[in-house]
């Protein structure tokens, strides 16, 4: 028991400072990364730099920050850090070959961030898929559909391609098409389709409306309507 007791004594009066330093380090290192994130968050918000993206940079930043915290207080007891750092930057290069596609997503998120093609509300077509925006995250983009479908799309997709957003503008022209028999009175089908568009208040007269035979179909007269 005595000669545990003397190892243990021995050990203390050797790496105690050591082990004390360490210690400081990571409790004050600690506290530093959660301020400078805090002030990175703040300065963020005052930039107006969207919610998901700022909450990711701040959580990249306390990461980082606490690695190279760990990273000191390794070193304070006197482990080589540079072995360390050397099988970190392996590891990380590792990771980055194994996630190309979702670094690509992430990156893509960025993008869809900061440009802003479209918001959370808007009904867009992109990737395929069609629906109103649910929310946008970092690595994918949430849409609903029409028929109440939650449709999961990677932002790489969105961003590889083109996109259609229904809802950036706050007008819209709808092409219609209205058909009436060969026995109909064209003109009174055309003034019809006049007053029709007329009477609903939500039609601009600027740019005017478009009302004109387009097809001689089979068994229709088929006219366009454009408003």
């Amino acid at each position: 028991m005595e000669n545990v007791l003397d190892k243990i004594y021995e050990y203390l009066a050797t790496y105690g400072l050591q082990i004390v330093a360490a210690i400081i380090i990571v409790v004050v290192g600690r506290w530093i990364a959660k301020l400078v994130t805090k002030i990175v968050g703040r300065l963020l918000t005052r930039a107006k730099v969207e919610k998901t993206l700022s909450l990711f940079i701040e959580k990249l930043c306390y990461i980082g920050l606490l690695t190279y915290v760990i990273i000191a207080a390794l070193s304070a007891l006197g482990f080589d850090t540079t072995s360390l750092a050397v099988v970190i930057g392996a590891a990380g290069l590792a990771i980055g070959f194994a996630l190309q596609g979702s670094l690509a997503n992430f990156a893509a998120g960025v993008m869809l961030i900061i440009f802003k093609p479209f918001k959370v509300g808007d009904y867009v077509e992109a990737a395929g898929k069609a629906g109103t925006v649910k929310e946008i995250q970092i690595f994918n983009t949430i849409l609903t559909s029409p028929d109440n479908l939650l449709i999961i799309v990677p932002n790489g997709q969105i961003t590889a391609g083109s996109i259609t957003n229904y809802s950036a503008t706050g007008t819209r022209r709808l092409d219609l098409v209205a058909s009436v028999s060969y026995e109909s009175d064209l003109r009174k089908a055309k003034l019809i389709l006049q007053e029709i568009i007329a009477d609903d208040a939500r039609i601009l007269q600027d740019p005017a409306p478009t009302i004109a035979v387009s097809e001689l179909a089979d068994s229709s007269v088929d006219f366009v309507v454009r408003p």
